[in-house]
């Protein structure tokens, strides 16, 4: 597979090679059948949600909660998008931000019957939009890295009412092109600094 010129296998190696001067656990997974998306991949800071679709299986999954044994792993099947991430992700440590497409709450409300734990929801109107990054910053407090106003403007109203939120608009429709969201090119790490 090649991504702008770059093989997969390059940019896997590379960012294998950053966590390891960071000296994090990397698990490999080495099982053929297995495949498991980033974006498939949702951490709510107390168990994992795990989409099911074109670039994610049962199988990677499974090896996911092999992984991360301390926390629970419940899979959400996916249809009508490209992965999970299309439209949810974490606005804040316990808020979960949704699109509002048939896809969207359907797979919102298997999460809600998978898990224990009652989550505050953030219904956009924009599936795309609900794509976002919640930062934590000692200094800063709750940081959103959302979809610009120019781009989605019935969601960022939403966003706009997140009052204790540092609200940072990102536009993003060049890497909608080439199916890419904010959370594609992130790699959150929570790790302090050593400067």
């Amino acid at each position: 597979v090649h991504f702008t010129g770059v093989s997969w296998v390059t940019v896997v190696e590379a960012m294998k090679r950053v966590l390891e001067s960071l000296n994090l656990n990397i698990v490999e997974m080495v099982d053929e059948n297995a495949t498991l998306d980033g974006g498939d991949v949702l951490f709510t800071g107390r168990e994992f949600f795990v989409g099911l679709s074109r670039r994610t299986n049962q199988r990677g999954a499974e090896i996911l909660a092999d992984t991360f044994k301390d926390y629970a792993v419940s899979t959400v099947p996916v249809h009508d998008s490209l992965h999970l991430k299309s439209f949810c992700s974490m606005a804040g440590p316990n808020l979960i931000a949704i699109g509002s497409s048939e896809a969207a709450q359907k797979a919102l409300k298997t999460m809600q019957q998978m898990s224990d734990h009652r989550y505050d929801k953030l219904t956009v109107p924009d599936d795309a939009a609900a794509n976002c990054i919640y930062l934590n910053i000692p200094s800063k407090g709750h940081v959103l890295l959302h979809r610009a106003p120019e781009e989605y403007p019935e969601s960022a109203k939403v966003f706009e009412k997140l009052k204790d939120h540092m609200l940072i608009p990102i536009a993003a429709t060049e890497l909608e092109k080439v199916d890419g969201s904010l959370t594609c090119c992130s790699v959150l790490i929570n790790k302090a600094s050593e400067l």
